[in-house]
């Protein structure tokens, strides 16, 4: 039996490649070039058709874009709830919403799958090293069984919750992640009015208190520098931060819902496919013309870029 690893975009292809040197791992996306890169840089073998290995895997590690995608490989006549072998195990690494997690894992209890959220943070120098932040929903015993898939992915493992907890807390630290950003963008902007340079005030913050992951990497890395170029798109950023303002109700949280709508109006000004650190530049900062970025040759998956922030 072998771990079959569905969707190899950014995050998902170096994902696949480490899993493969570990466990006897079959991979799927809907680019072939995708494939190819991932077959050729390990031990991977490639399947044309994920409904049809289903029945000689006992484990699915799902990498994909959204809950919509998630839904549509596993539901129906030819998905793979219906043609995996009772006692499989399914880990949903993408960031999916909680809801639909909790509904696709009840579905699966009642087929005797085993169901695990475990959606990661770290961006694609994490799942090249095998380094990343994973938050895990799921049932103990099911978490059980996915922890050694995991252990090979990720240094930093933590079981959550229940079914969606994963997913829930994933979109929670990407909601504060996006909100650093945003504060931080803001605050160098004033500096700059005042005369003094972000890059100045960035190292500024980085000396005291003000620091956070945004300013330590992002700011120097991706947005003063005018790249913009983690690899995490924009959309998905927002699509996390969605679902965690659905957690949200009944709740007073003024502080997120403002970064939150400011980078929701602000999209339209962004183009086509921005990156998340695009957020400075509706804060004028690193901002150039998109045809002067540099663009990577890596070929993009048709699963999209499901990287993590």
């Amino acid at each position: 039996m072998s771990t079959l690893f569905i969707g190899l975009g950014h995050m998902g292809a170096p994902m696949a490649v480490l899993h493969a040197r570990t466990f006897p791992t079959v991979v799927f996306d809907l680019s072939d070039e995708a494939v190819a890169r991932v077959v050729g840089d390990g031990a991977a073998t490639a399947v044309d058709d994920p409904a049809a290995a289903a029945p000689d895997v006992d484990t699915v590690i799902l990498m994909l874009p959204t809950s919509r995608h998630v839904e549509s490989i596993l539901r129906g006549e030819s998905g793979l709830f219906a043609r995996l072998p009772e006692g499989a195990l399914v880990i949903d690494m993408g960031s999916s919403e909680p809801e639909s997690t909790r509904a696709l894992a009840a579905e699966a209890a009642e087929r005797a799958i085993d169901y695990v959220d475990a959606p990661v943070s770290g961006g694609v120098p994490k799942a090249v090293s095998g380094e990343l932040a994973i938050m895990v929903g799921g049932g103990a015993d099911a978490v059980a069984r996915a922890m050694p898939h995991l252990e090979v992915l990720g240094s930093s493992i933590q079981h959550v919750g229940p079914a969606g907890a994963g997913d829930a807390a994933k979109a929670l630290n990407n909601l504060v992640s996006a909100s650093n950003i945003a504060v931080a963008s803001e605050a160098l902007s004033m500096a700059a009015r005042f005369g003094i340079d972000p890059a100045v005030m960035t190292d500024v913050l980085n000396a005291a208190t003000g620091r956070s992951q945004a300013t330590e990497l992002k700011f120097p890395r991706y947005i003063l520098t005018g790249t913009f170029d983690s690899g995490f798109a924009y959309d998905l950023m927002l699509k996390d931060m969605t679902i965690a303002m659905g957690l949200s109700e009944g709740l007073e949280t003024p502080v997120v819902r403002a970064a939150f709508e400011r980078l929701r109006t602000g999209r339209t000004s962004l183009g086509d496919v921005p990156d998340h650190t695009e957020i400075g530049r509706l804060y004028g900062l690193g901002d150039r013309p998109t045809s002067d970025r540099p663009t990577s040759d890596r070929p993009t998956s048709d699963n999209e870029k499901e990287i993590s922030a």
